[in-house]
């Protein structure tokens, strides 16, 4: 079956969405986010795009992002073979990290462009990770409030500083491309274990189990929001079937 052809932009401007092989998380720690940025940054030096917005959650990635001197896919074609590369030596794994092509909408007119930046920056927010944009540190938000690799030019020119801070409080209504919200995070059982030592610092299933009770539940429901599932709760943890469903 021929790939499907995509939709040029009048502006250059595409709301692009990267996501995790077969629905996996790619970011485990704060090395792998800010390599990606930094992979991210050192591609838009190369090819020459603008970046207007980013934000990086656990298994997906969201780019606001204008062709620059070359086209697109080149550019990502290029960060994808510099993260992979780190990635997998990082991890000591091997294979795709992304699923598939990246997707991409065209913004063609100036008010769809400021719904998509809030829209991305909201993600966090939405996803129950934090109370207000400010707090995420793997967005672009505070990046329209310093200097940084960001082009926050355009937006500011449209909008100005108040009433960017201003929609940024109101949530946006407005249909974006996404994930599907009913599809989970799945995780391989290494891949679960990581998550498991990072969030309990247990590095045993018996320093686990010797956990208080209460203690356990918390890191239980903290574990299944990071996509590990019941029956890898119940093998990497020792918890009971009844606690890891619950």
């Amino acid at each position: 079956m021929a790939r499907q052809k995509r939709l040029k932009s009048e502006t250059g401007i595409y709301h692009v969405m990267l996501r995790g092989i077969n629905k996996q998380q790619v970011f485990f720690d704060d090395d792998d986010y800010y390599m990606f940025l930094d992979v991210l940054s050192k591609c838009k030096v190369i090819g020459g795009f603008k970046l207007h917005a980013y934000c990086l959650m656990n298994n997906h990635v969201h780019l606001l992002i204008q062709e620059g001197e070359e086209p697109l896919a080149e550019s990502f074609k290029r960060m994808g073979d510099m993260f992979v590369y780190w990635y997998n030596s990082s991890h000591k794994r091997s294979g795709a990290v992304f699923q598939g092509r990246y997707k991409s909408i065209p913004v063609n007119d100036d008010e769809y462009y400021i719904s998509v930046i809030r829209y991305i920056h909201q993600n966090p927010v939405k996803a129950g990770i934090v109370k207000s944009c400010s707090e995420y540190k793997f967005s672009s938000y505070n990046s329209y409030f310093k200097t940084s690799f960001v082009d926050t030019g355009f937006a500011l020119e449209l909008i100005g500083i108040d009433e960017f801070i201003r929609l940024h409080n109101e949530p946006c209504c407005d249909m974006h491309l996404d994930i599907d919200e009913n599809e989970t995070v799945k995780l391989n059982d290494i891949e679960a274990q990581r998550v498991v030592k990072r969030i309990s610092k247990c590095e045993s299933v018996e320093e686990f189990k010797s956990l208080p009770d209460d203690a356990k539940k918390e890191y239980v429901e903290l574990l299944k929001q990071q996509g590990v599932s019941v029956r890898q709760l119940v093998r990497l943890t020792g918890v009971s079937y009844r606690m890891a469903s619950k």
